[in-house]
Formats: C-alpha cells, structure tokens, sequence
C-alpha cells in the first residue's frame, strides 16, 4: 500500500487522496440505453435475450415458482437456516424502532398541521448474486420494507450457472415473506422494475447495489421521463480505520482485506499515529494475502488504496471526515470519546473488536451505505426511506382569521393576486 505523511501532504494532495475513482458511465452509457430501449420495446423477450447475451444462460420463466419456493427448504442445511434467522432477528430489533412517528401541531390559532407516514407501495429490491449470492442483502432490504408495510416487493437477482437464482436467496426471501422473486440480473432487471413487463410490476422505488451497469442503469431511469426514485448510487466498497498503537496488526490486516475482496476497485485507508502498527500491518496483510481465496481481486484494491501516518488522533478524525467513508472503524484506546468527533461517515465500528464484517451480516444495523464521499451528506438505509410523509393541516375560520393579513401580504409581495383572492374570497364571509 501506499504510504503518506499526513502533515506533508499540501490541500491539493490531500483533496486528490479523498478523491474515489467511478461515478463515470460515459464508456458505457449508450450501451445502457440500448438495454432500456430494448426491454421498453420488447419486455421479457429482450431480458432473456440480454440473460444468454451477458450470462450464457437460456431463461424459460422469469419468476420463481412455488414449486422451487417448496423446494428450496431440503436444499439448505440446518446450520445456514439458523444463521440467516439469528442475522434476520437481529436486524429487525434494531429497525423496529425506526418506524416514524405523526406529529400534529397547531402552528397559529385555529390552524392545525399533521405530518403522516405512508409505506411506499411497491418497491423493487436487486439483490446481487451469481457466483456469490449476497444472502445479507436480502435481509438488510427486505426487513424494512416489511416493517415499512411496503404493500409489494419485488425481487431481482441474477441467474447462477445453473439458471437459477440461489437457494439461500430464495430461502431468505421466503424466511420474510417475498414471494414476487424474478431469475433476472444485471442492468436490464432495473429497467424491468423500472418499466415494468408482462410479469414483472413496475415500481416506485428501487434499491440495492450492483456493478458499473447496474448503477449506471439505476442513474438513468432516476431521471425524466421515467422519474424512478432510487436509493444510492453505490460505488465500490470503501473502509477507512483510524488506530492508534493499541490495535492488533493481524486484525486490522483482515479488515482491510475483508474489504479489499470484495473488488479490485475497493477502497481500504489505514490511518495511525504509530509508523511501527503500519509497518506490522503491511508485513500481516503480505502473510494474510498468501492464502486468501480472493488475493488477486484484493491486490487490485490494496493497489489502489494507502496508509496515512498522522501526528495525533485529532488528525486523523480531520481526515476521515474530509473523507467521509462507508465504513469507519475506531480501533483505538478510548473510541467513544473519538467517536462524539465523527461527523462524515455511513456507519462506526468502536473499538478494536468491532469488524466491519459483523455490520455486513448480524449487527443489525443496515449495510446498504453512502459511498463516494456521500457520506457527507447521506446517511444509510433505514425503514424511513421505505417510507413518504404527507403533510395534511386543518383551516378553523378562527385560523383563516390569524393567517389572512400574513397570507395576503406574502401572496402580494409576490405578485400573485389569484393567491390573494383566494383568502379574500372566504374572509367575505366571515
């Protein structure tokens, strides 16, 4: 990994290391409009087409049948079942209590306000898969969509080899209640969900992590004519650890490889006080990196990341929060007081036994995070973004009273006379 010392580095340089790579499709942007126009023209003939095109794999149906919703349960052994309901019941408890609560106010005499909260009705969740079904992300989106009340939820996930979608896949969705379960992946499942198809809804809203395609697909259909909101565009893993000389170098190493395989175009940041633990770190991730299944794809990102060597921890809190990562571990001796310092960042691990890997699977907080620096301004998934509030309020003719002489003057300033008739109108007769 790279190295720099922090105090060295001039505003220039620094801006540079906070800088992530992607965010541009232009290489592939036509291509993704041809897939759009394509499934808009010919629906689910084009998504078999584009399935043998990308995947290799003739698709018969598109939907996953009751028969393999039965099916599912004598494929999955016992010990992955009870995993997936331990990680289920733990992300649940901690998104239970975000369902947002009504407000009513009265504002001015005689004028009521009340803000609700309404599920979404349909919302489309991808669900990467293939060679590495990602079961967790099945939870960490279809958990509060259900706490939510999302009335339909539809599931997109790509084929594996076989054609099929993932047992553990099915399995989870079953486990919570999914029974809209679609065998189609990449950038042309978000144009289903986004357009809509003979057996595929259309829906309101889209969420879930994907490639280059699937985030440049997501990009577009989120823009007129289609106007399809989505949750993030998520760009590549990212984790950022500030230790100081306290943290075990074998775990901090398997931290940021944990991260770095996920793809070579992960971002994985050590930040310290103590040029020894860098040197330790380097020499574990080597000793690490000898049999990790994935190392090729974690040398790529270990290319593309570094270390930071900072005077004290107040730099180094400086630093992450220019940098706004995904993920942020504290390892260090006392990480609550550090932590009360955070202000850019998706979610905080505390403390030297808190691996990110834990917050991926069965924490209970939700891995569907802000990357790319949007940490500075977004925050993670949370059962709210399942949801829309809707402002109603209550004009007493005591409230058309108090708020006459404000509204008209306002309306006035403003040039609008027709706003001005419009309380006069009623005023006459009071």
């Amino acid at each position: 990994m790279k190295r720099y010392v922090y105090k060295s580095l001039t505003a220039t340089e620094i801006k540079a290391l906070v800088q992530r790579p992607g965010g541009d499709f232009s290489d592939i942007l036509s291509s993704i409009k041809v897939i759009l126009e394509e499934v808009s023209a010919k629906g689910e003939d084009a998504l078999k087409h584009f399935t043998l095109q990308f995947d290799g794999i003739q698709l018969q149906d598109l939907r996953v049948s009751e028969r393999e919703f039965g099916n599912v349960h004598h494929r999955i052994d016992s010990k992955t079942k009870q995993a997936i309901f331990d990680a289920a019941d733990a992300i649940r408890a901690y998104h239970c209590p975000q369902v947002p609560q009504p407000i009513e106010i009265e504002t001015r005499p005689g004028v009521t306000c009340r803000l609700e909260w309404r599920p979404i009705q349909r919302v489309g969740l991808y669900i990467p898969g293939g060679s590495a079904p990602l079961i967790s992300t099945v939870l960490m989106l279809g958990i509060p969509a259900r706490i939510a009340g999302c009335e339909e939820i539809i599931l997109c996930t790509p084929p594996s080899s076989k054609g099929m979608v993932a047992a553990e896949i099915v399995f989870a969705a079953d486990t919570l209640g999914i029974k809209n379960v679609f065998n189609i992946g990449g950038a042309q499942a978000i144009a289903a969900m986004a357009l809509g198809t003979s057996s595929i809804p259309k829906v309101d809203k889209i969420f879930g992590p994907g490639n280059r395609f699937v985030t440049a697909m997501k990009s577009l259909i989120a823009r007129p004519p289609y106007n399809v909101t989505i949750d993030l565009l998520a760009g590549p893993t990212e984790l950022l650890i500030i230790a100081d000389e306290i943290a075990k170098p074998q775990w901090i190493a398997a931290d940021l490889l944990s991260q770095a395989e996920h793809g070579g175009d992960s971002h994985v940041v050590l930040v310290t006080t103590s040029p020894l633990l860098a040197e330790r770190v380097e020499q574990e991730i080597s000793k690490q990196l000898s049999d990790l299944p994935r190392c090729v794809t974690a040398r790529q990102a270990l290319n593309n990341s570094f270390i930071l060597l900072v005077r004290d921890l107040d730099e180094a809190i400086e630093f992450s929060n220019h940098y706004a990562p995904e993920h942020l571990i504290l390892a260090v001796t006392d990480p609550d007081s550090l932590a009360s310092k955070v202000k850019n960042a998706g979610s905080v691990f505390l403390g030297s036994m808190s691996s990110v890997v834990f917050g991926d699977y069965a924490s209970g907080t939700n891995h569907t995070l802000p990357t790319g620096g949007l940490a500075a301004a977004v925050g993670g998934i949370t059962v709210g973004n399942f949801m829309k509030p809707i402002f109603f309020q209550t004009i007493s003719p005591k409230g058309l009273r108090s708020l006459a002489t404000t509204v008209t003057t306002l309306a006035r300033a403003e040039r609008l006379e027709g706003h001005v008739r419009a309380v006069e109108i009623r005023m006459e007769e009071q």
